[in-house]
């Protein structure tokens, strides 16, 4: 395997590939984030709901990632729209299992004391609760990102952005010329992306949680 070879001439391509798959992962991560919040906020109160809304995003997890992208072509077609699906419902699910938890976690003593000097609910959960809960979320939103920017790979299945196009045409000629550096490189590229994004929420965790909740 030549992989220096394979790179020369295709860095502009590469770099296009590399921002699809990026761009990609970090906008259904962050689509999928405020949904499982809001999610989390309206049930977190609520034993019952709170309980089946952990259950059901635990479950979701099991559900094979190509049978669910198969099943969103028959209403959306192939491209982008079914990939953004899969992926968003993907992000949300760590998120909001974390999300839940923290918030469920709050001391009542704290919630107690906001009321006390006179907050109002609303307050309490945006200046209380949110960021008690915030580095329990912050740790499903990691773990969220890691698994869409491996699982971003597999959308090349319908004709999605990205670098899974590198690896399956890779998987799909091997044998033939380059075939195992396509493969290589997009899987390279992958976890390239995986560690930048991972640096990025840990140094955002250390800008954005109090020294007391680290």
């Amino acid at each position: 395997m030549n992989l220096g070879n394979y790179l020369q001439g295709r860095e502009g391509f590469l770099a296009f590939l590399t921002y699809q798959h990026a761009s990609l992962a970090f906008q259904t991560v962050l689509v999928g984030t405020i949904l499982a919040v809001l999610v989390a906020v309206a049930v977190y109160r609520l034993p019952l709901f709170a309980t089946l809304t952990l259950t059901t995003s635990r479950i979701a997890l099991t559900i094979p990632s190509l049978a669910l992208l198969a099943l969103l072509i028959v209403p959306f077609g192939l491209g982008v729209v079914p990939s953004f699906i899969m992926l968003a419902f993907f992000a949300a699910m760590p998120v909001v299992g974390n999300a839940i938890v923290g918030l469920r976690s709050v001391p009542e003593s704290v919630i107690e004391s906001a009321k006390g000097i006179g907050f109002s609910q609303r307050r309490i959960l945006v200046q209380v609760a949110l960021p008690m809960a915030w580095p329990v979320i912050l740790t499903g939103i990691r773990v969220s990102t890691q698994m869409v920017v491996g699982v971003a790979a597999i959308v090349a299945y319908v004709l999605g952005p990205g670098l899974g196009s590198l690896i399956f045409n890779g998987l799909s000629r091997l044998g033939g010329t380059n075939a195992l550096e396509m493969a290589a490189t997009g899987t390279i590229l992958i976890v390239v992306i995986a560690l930048v994004f991972d640096a990025l929420l840990v140094l955002l965790g250390r800008l954005t949680i109090a020294k007391g909740l680290r």
